[in-house]
């Protein structure tokens, strides 16, 4: 019998492969440690008209109007990023975070209109005159915020603009829906006031109203994306929201309209919210490259300067003078632009205060 000890040495052992990791249903956010969100899982990637390693959105010729269209107004925009599937919503909003919030938000709305259904039999004439010529008016200013909206959300370069700027088109729906409601509720307590039915003459022909009809007109044909989010979202909205909303809200409480100043302070949360999102996609968009600054200033100076004009000529209705108008305006729209630039001063007034 051999007593030798049997030398087993590693030559002959087959090495061991590695464990390659299963992949997950969330793989597409690459190497992650960690479980997105809900808001990650059920946005990331969606963009039908943003898919990787394709020549052109449509499957068609390269050369077609539709994909000379993204071509021109999206890949090739001033405004560009190496990676845009990295920009977040900071309030993370998906579609049931969305309603679930918006119906809680609602339920405060109706609340309002509900306690003060017979408020508007007993207003001020005055008031009554500035609602029908400032407020009842402002539902076809905030339609065509409703479609330029759409249209960042449709051609924004990732499915993260597109979601944050679709619920931002329904907030400008809902502001819609509201005004026509007021608007009618105005009607049925001052039927000779002319509310209800002049609004349409008012925007397309009174002098007043015409600086704002051309910057949103002008607005809906800047099809360059990031010109297109410029002019709306850092700069028409959020100075049109504070004369219309904050502006218009303070001067109708002071003239007894708490219907009103409510009414407004509870959308200008819409408003803040937008701003939030507005603020951190510019800042990406900065972070990915630092060229972007340029662009945006072009379109920021270019498109205030529209939006100034059409405060300017507003202001009277509210029985205050252009210049407090315009420095209310340009102190809230600082404020934003003090956000997306991450400038070191602090503004003077946050957003949605």
């Amino acid at each position: 019998m051999n007593d030798q000890p049997v030398d087993l040495g590693t030559d002959h052992v087959a090495p061991r492969k590695p464990r390659q990791r299963k992949m997950r249903t969330f793989s597409a956010f690459g190497d992650v440690r960690r479980l997105p969100s809900e808001y990650e899982v059920v946005t990331h990637a969606q963009n039908w008209n943003t898919r990787a390693n394709k020549s052109s959105v449509f499957e068609q010729n390269p050369s077609s109007p539709g994909n000379l269209w993204f071509l021109t107004y999206r890949e090739h925009s001033p405004l560009s990023a190496p990676d845009w599937e990295g920009f977040r919503d900071p309030d993370k909003i998906a579609y049931r975070s969305y309603v679930n919030l918006q119906a809680t938000e609602q339920t405060k709305l109706d609340g309002v209109l509900e306690q003060y259904a017979d408020a508007d039999r007993t207003l001020d004439p005055d008031q009554v005159t500035r609602l029908g010529m400032v407020m009842t008016p402002s539902r076809y200013l905030v339609h065509g915020f409703q479609q330029a909206e759409a249209y960042i959300g449709f051609i924004g370069p990732t499915s993260y603009v597109t979601s944050a700027a679709g619920y931002a088109n329904a907030d400008f729906l809902r502001r819609v829906t509201t005004i026509a409601y007021r608007t009618r509720s105005l009607q049925l307590a001052h039927p000779t006031s002319g509310i209800g039915t002049d609004e349409r003459r008012l925007w397309e022909t009174h002098p007043a109203w015409q600086p704002a009809r051309e910057a949103i007109e002008r607005a809906l044909i800047a099809y360059d994306w990031g010109e297109s989010f410029t002019s709306l979202n850092a700069v028409l909205a959020p100075t049109l929201d504070d004369f219309l909303l904050r502006q218009l809200g303070d001067v109708s409480r002071a003239a007894g309209d708490e219907q009103t100043w409510l009414v407004s302070s509870l959308l200008r949360a819409d408003s803040a919210r937008r701003d939030r999102w507005s603020a951190a996609l510019v800042r990406y968009a900065l972070e990915q490259r630092p060229g972007n600054e340029k662009p945006l200033r072009k379109w920021i100076d270019r498109w205030s300067e529209r939006a100034d004009e059409a405060v300017a000529a507003l202001a009277p209705f509210l029985g205050r003078s252009t210049d407090d108008a315009l420095a209310g305006v340009r102190e809230s729209r600082a404020a934003l632009h003090a956000l997306m630039f991450d400038e070191s001063t602090t503004p003077a007034r946050a957003i949605g205060e």
